[in-house]
């Protein structure tokens, strides 16, 4: 009887240790859309978007811990209009001849409670990184909807400045303060 106790009691540990386990999301690039905005010489507010990013985010809700580590394709450059797109890939600002991608990976998130409030880490844009902060705004974690697999949802924002990345040309006429608004999903892999 006392060994099968034990047996149980190191089954029922085993097992919470399972489910316990940091879980790793795959971006889904069909609903993860980092955009960007900006003053345009005092006339508006443009707001232009990236159509491809991949990553991953591994998050371990026991331990309140999380780690992301995001790509976007600067090619992807999304404004509306394809000269404006060719224009914002040149040299002066993204410069995606040389550096076709961007990368954020997480150094530190930071929870209250059960959820990520703001995450911090490495934004590098035309080679350069610089350290940056995202508050999230919104977040998810439950069951897909559609897929019925564990998924994750957010919404985050920072305020950058381009001339620190190199790619402040015609600042301060065009806004040198850049606002990022990112909308991720990812499903469990």
């Amino acid at each position: 009887m006392k060994k099968t106790f034990i047996a149980a009691a190191f089954a029922t540990f085993f097992a919470a240790q399972a489910i316990a386990a940091p879980q790793t999301y795959a971006v889904d690039s069909s609903h993860t859309f980092p955009r960007f905005s900006y003053d345009h010489m005092g006339l508006s507010k443009q707001i232009l978007s990236f159509k491809k990013t991949t990553g991953t985010v591994v998050l371990d809700k026991e331990a309140k811990n999380a780690n992301v580590d995001i790509t976007i394709d600067m090619t992807s450059v999304n404004t509306g209009f394809d000269v404006f797109d060719g224009h914002i890939q040149g040299a002066d600002f993204l410069d995606t001849a040389k550096f076709p991608t961007a990368t954020f990976k997480s150094t530190k998130v930071i929870f209250d409670g059960d959820k990520p409030v703001s995450i911090e880490g490495d934004l590098t844009i035309k080679g350069v990184t610089k350290p940056v902060t995202l508050t999230i705004t919104s977040f998810f974690n439950g069951p897909h909807p559609m897929m019925k697999k564990d998924a994750i949802g957010a919404n985050a924002s920072a305020v950058i400045s381009r001339t620190a990345f190199n790619a402040g040309h015609f600042a301060p006429g065009v806004g040198d303060e850049v606002t990022l608004d990112i909308a991720l999903e990812a499903v469990v892999e």
